[in-house]
């Protein structure tokens, strides 16, 4: 059974940085890209980033560029993303998803059909 699990989100400082993990089992995430997104109370979810099967194609939304980077290391089933300048307005439940069509890597959180259960990160002072 294919099951997504988000760790490492918390409480930070403006300016402070985590690192989020999504672990993957039942499957191997060897062939599939994996999106990151979150959602905000009273908002709607939004894309943050995808990393595609092997890290040869990644995008971020605009609100993250140079400040968040995705990695993942296909040999312990798992990616990263690296949140650094964090801002009150990153506050969120973070999540972590497959896609669809397993080579698909955008934004849209339509395009992703299996979810981890997320992680709370919280920006402030």
């Amino acid at each position: 059974q294919l099951q997504l699990v988000e760790s490492g989100g918390g409480l930070v400082q403006p300016g402070g940085s985590l690192r989020l993990s999504c672990a993957a089992s039942g499957f191997s995430m060897d062939y599939y890209s994996i999106g990151w997104f979150r959602q905000a109370p009273g908002k709607e979810r939004e894309g943050v980033s995808c990393i595609s099967s092997r890290g040869g194609s990644i995008n971020y939304a605009d609100s993250v560029k140079g400040r968040f980077t995705v990695s993942r290391d296909n040999a312990k089933n798992t990616v990263y993303l690296q949140m650094n300048s964090l801002k009150p307005e990153d506050t969120a439940i973070y999540y972590c998803a497959v896609p669809k069509l397993f080579r698909q890597c955008g934004l849209s959180p339509t395009d992703f059909g299996s979810w981890g259960q997320g992680t709370q990160v919280t920006v402030s002072s």
